[in-house]
């Protein structure tokens, strides 16, 4: 294999090896059987992804038996157009499945920002969640 098409290939910059010769003989010194022989020094390459850590695998929550009686909260991460979503939704069950009291809220922050009071309103007061992530 060609050395240029070696070193590009692992993803070292020809130019950058050509700057320090392989052996400890001036580029002048050398011969034209040295300009053919293979590499006289090892190059070490290490991979920049590294491993990652393995992922825990969680199940669903487990499924109500009936909504009768419950309350279900319809949270709005603030994706827009999820709110008219969440609420069409909200309004949907309020009228059309009795014994369901259904809520809507609006998360503070982002997707990935944590809202304590809504998640300790929902433990109390809440048996469901439909979240509205977005796209």
């Amino acid at each position: 294999m060609d050395r240029r098409k070696m070193l590009a290939f692992l993803g070292v910059s020809p130019a950058l090896a050509a700057a320090a010769p392989s052996s400890g003989r001036s580029a002048e010194g050398a011969s034209r059987a040295d300009a053919t022989s293979p590499l006289e020094s090892k190059l070490t390459v290490l991979s920049p992804l590294g491993t990652p850590p393995p992922i825990e695998l969680l199940g669903m929550a487990p499924r109500l038996r009936s909504l009768n009686s419950k309350t279900v909260y319809f949270v709005d991460d603030g994706f827009p157009g999820t709110d008219i979503l969440m609420k069409e939704m909200v309004g949907w069950f309020n009228q059309n499945i009795s014994g369901v009291n259904a809520v809507y809220r609006l998360k503070a922050g982002g997707f990935p920002q944590v809202d304590p009071a809504l998640w300790a309103e929902i433990k109390a007061q809440g048996d469901a969640v439909v979240m509205g992530v977005g796209h």
